[in-house]
């Protein structure tokens, strides 16, 4: 068969582009997916995304954007299943995978494996057709196990798994400087294999626009301070830590609002949504209930309202690899207030853009907050510092640009284990 350097597989068994954004497994990768399957399209790439059927109504190939095609593989039950529960199917995931590839004739120059379970499958298909892989791990499970401890329903075999994919790939892509030191203290990761290419923002989706029009959109009222939570409605998160955080921020100038977009509906019940319930109850507590509105899950292109109409964005999770979020909001020119940890502290300039905090402390957040909406400023300056930053290092164009690198330094193995395959 004719050797091809433009074609692509990327492999992400349970984040698909076509899903639905902001439920307790949909969020950051598959943005980062579907981002970047886009971008190498344009690049010149042919893209295939290999993820799992979890509809029976789904076709086995959408035809997606024009390049990028999304293969709905058979792996147990047509359904919805979470993906701690996912293992178990990837055998069959693999072995569908192989039929594919190979009943197609498709030669592909590299396999871009996204999460422990697709960098399992890709480990299977290069033992099977020789097709080297690079991986995105997007979440370790050894960071994972620290902060989440018995709450970390994967299971165990997923740090053999991870260790034997950092041997096996021919490049790891860390999303930031954290990522890179946790795969070098826990997977004792060759430094020479880590390329650090962080995710983006769709510049298309998301830039500034005036503060004023966006509230009229949302209805939302022009006489508050407006701070905004948006994401995965989980623990981890840390929801609960910015509401009890607003019981104690002191402005004087406007009430203070907290917006949280997020959870498995649109309408949120708490007869339904155990953690939507939990963080009513802390609220209730603290008697900030009508400070808080729970706006649940959002049409991903209504976001970019609910960041221009926000004074501040707040995101303190106990971790994160990356975080796609901040950059969404400094693109439209909403500073960030974070946690001082993994991505977040990469992508938001602390003094500059925003400021970072300790996770697990609401009185500091609290008191970050207060001092930047009783300083307007200072929130004028960072909403520029912040449009600037996220577009001269964070865009999707330069992120698919730095991957294909990537891919273009496998090129020499690819073609030395295709040589190999031909003379068995």
């Amino acid at each position: 068969m004719k050797y091809q350097t433009k074609r692509v597989a990327l492999i992400s068994e349970h984040a698909s582009p076509l899903a639905d954004l902001g439920g307790v497994d949909t969020g950051g990768q598959n943005v980062y997916v579907a981002q970047l399957a886009k971008q190498l399209v344009r690049i010149g790439y042919r893209v295939d995304v290999f993820t799992r059927k979890d509809n029976a109504a789904l076709a086995d190939i959408v035809n997606w954007v024009e390049g990028v095609r999304v293969i709905n593989l058979k792996a147990g039950p047509e359904a919805i299943v979470a993906k701690e529960d996912l293992l178990q199917y990837m055998d069959e995931f693999k072995d569908n995978m192989v039929k594919f590839i190979t009943r197609n004739s498709i030669d592909y120059s590299v396999i871009h494996a996204n999460f422990f379970m697709s960098a399992l499958v890709a480990m299977g298909i290069k033992d099977e057709l020789g097709i080297p892989f690079v991986v995105t791990f997007h979440a370790l499970g050894h960071v994972r196990r620290i902060h989440q401890a018995e709450a970390d329903k994967f299971p165990v075999e997923r740090l053999a798994i991870e260790e034997e994919a950092v041997h096996q790939a021919s490049f790891i892509i860390a999303e930031c400087p954290q990522d890179k030191e946790d795969l070098i203290k826990y997977y004792n990761a060759p430094d020479e294999k880590i390329v650090i290419v962080p995710c983006g923002f769709s510049a298309g989706e998301f830039s500034p626009m005036d503060k004023e029009a966006a509230r009229r959109v949302l209805g939302l009222p022009q006489d508050e301070h407006i701070i905004l939570q948006l994401g995965r409605m989980v623990p981890r998160k840390g929801v609960d830590n910015v509401i009890e955080a607003l019981a104690k921020i002191r402005v004087k100038s406007k009430p203070v609002r907290l917006i949280i977009v997020g959870g498995e509906c649109e309408e949120l019940e708490e007869e339904k949504c155990p953690e939507y319930a939990r963080l009513m109850n802390i609220a209730r507590e603290l008697g900030v209930v009508e400070k808080v509105l729970f706006a649940g899950r959002k049409n991903r292109s209504r976001l970019k309202f609910y960041y221009a109409a926000s004074d501040l964005f707040i995101t303190t999770p106990w971790y994160e690899p990356f975080g796609i979020t901040p950059l969404e909001a400094m693109a439209c020119g909403t500073p960030v207030i974070g946690s001082n940890v993994g991505g977040i502290k990469y992508s938001v300039k602390d003094g500059e853009t925003g400021l970072l905090v300790s996770p697990h402390n609401p009185a500091e957040l609290a008191g970050a907050v207060s001092d930047l909406l009783n300083d307007p400023g200072r929130l004028n300056e960072m909403s520029k510092n912040a449009i600037d930053r996220v577009n001269e290092y964070f865009t999707w164009t330069t992120v698919a640009q730095q991957v294909n690198m990537v891919y273009r330094m496998m090129l020499p193995v690819a073609k030395i284990i295709q040589r190999r395959s031909q003379a068995a």
